[in-house]
This record gives structure tokens, C-alpha cells and sequence, in this order.
């Protein structure tokens, strides 16, 4: 916060967050020797057991979150999640556009199974059983603020709508040990169809 004081009042500034403040976003491993890997730990220590490693060359890893310290942060690996000295991660330019969505950008859901991924023309909507859905995005609102996840979503086709908010919200989906840092909630209706609410987590790992 920047502390002004005029006339004897003091007033608080917030501080604009860069879009690289905003979590989650992709990094690179960096000043890795080619030979090495960078370890991914089960909690933020340098003492911590090592679940994973990332190659000295990996792109597009998925930061969901930085420790207390700032110098830590919690990745995916295989299915786990665990953490990396951020000082061998380099970020990418910001995968959020102003009214846009990562096309990485990827959201499913347990019980029922449920899934919905960006494409280059919309989205495409899929559950067991039943014929994948290419929905036309209609619309893609953001607050304004550069670099923040915070979408709202509006898609759909002849048979219906789906409109989706996407936020960032620590976010697990019940079936393995990876951590999502997006969550969403997703409305289906339509003339041909029930209306319905789906929860899930989403991500943006290439």
C-alpha cells in the first residue's frame, strides 16, 4: 500500500498488481543445467522429500500458487502437486487477454463427469454418453483488471447455453492429488434441455 498524507489525513493507496501477480499463470524453468532437473518438494522447504522433477527445458508450467515467503511455489507434477524454488522459474507473457480465454484453458467435474476446453472457434462441452457440444462464445467479460482470471462466459448452440464463471479459488476435484488454482461454476439450459449447475475445477497447463 502506498501511505500519502495530506493535511494530516492519511490515506491509502492500494497499489495496481502487475498481471504477473496473478496466479495462475505459465513459467519456464530457468538456470537449470541441461543435465539437471529442478526438484518438486512436498512442501515448501529445501529439506522437504522430493515427489517429482521438472526437466531443465520444461514450458507452460502451471503456477497456482506462492507460498508466505514468495520464494516458493506450488506446481503439478504427473498427479501430484508439490513445490519449487521460484527462483528457477521465469514467467511467460500473461496467458490472460483482456476479454478473452487461454486457449489451454481446460475445466471438468466429478459426480456427474462433465468437461469443457477452449478451441480456436469456441468451446467444445463433453459427459459420458453423450455427443460432444462445439459451442459458439458469444461472450468473454473480464473486471478490468490486467492479468486477473476472473471470466465470465456466455456459449452456446441450437440445443442451448452454457454460461460459466471462471475465478481463482484454490480447487481440488476429488479424485487425485493435483491442486487446481480455478474454480467454476457452470449453468446448461436451453429449450431442449433441464437446466442444470455444474461445479469443477479448471486449468491452464498446455
Amino acid at each position: 500500500m502506498l501511505r500519502i498524507l495530506l493535511t494530516g489525513l492519511a490515506l491509502c493507496v492500494p497499489l495496481a498488481a502487475h498481471a504477473q501477480d496473478h496466479l495462475p499463470n505459465l513459467f519456464d524453468v530457468t538456470v537449470v543445467e541441461t543435465w539437471d532437473k529442478l526438484n518438486v518438494r512436498e512442501a515448501p522447504d529445501g529439506n522437504a522429500k522430493i515427489i517429482g522433477r521438472l526437466a531443465s527445458t520444461a514450458k507452460g508450467v502451471e503456477l497456482l500458487e506462492r507460498d508466505a515467503s514468495g520464494k516458493w511455489g506450488r506446481v503439478n507434477v504427473g498427479e501430484a502437486s508439490g513445490w519449487v524454488a521460484l527462483r528457477f522459474l521465469k514467467p511467460q507473457a500473461t496467458v490472460w487477454k483482456p476479454a478473452e480465454l487461454p486457449l489451454s484453458l481446460r475445466c471438468s467435474g466429478t459426480e456427474p463427469f462433465w468437461s469443457v476446453k477452449t478451441v480456436q472457434k469456441g468451446l467444445v462441452f463433453s459427459e459420458p454418453g453423450e455427443p460432444e457440444r462445439q459451442l459458439s462464445l458469444r461472450k468473454v467479460m473480464d473486471r478490468g483488471i490486467e492479468g486477473e482470471p476472473v471470466r465470465g462466459i456466455i456459449a452456446g448452440d441450437d440445443n442451448g447455453r452454457l454460461t460459466a464463471f471462471v475465478r481463482p479459488e484454490q480447487c481440488s476435484d476429488g479424485m487425485s492429488d493435483r491442486h487446481y488454482a480455478l474454480a467454476v461454476a457452470v449453468i446448461l439450459d436451453g429449450q431442449e434441455q433441464p437446466s442444470r449447475m455444474l461445479t469443477g475445477c479448471c486449468t491452464i497447463a498446455p
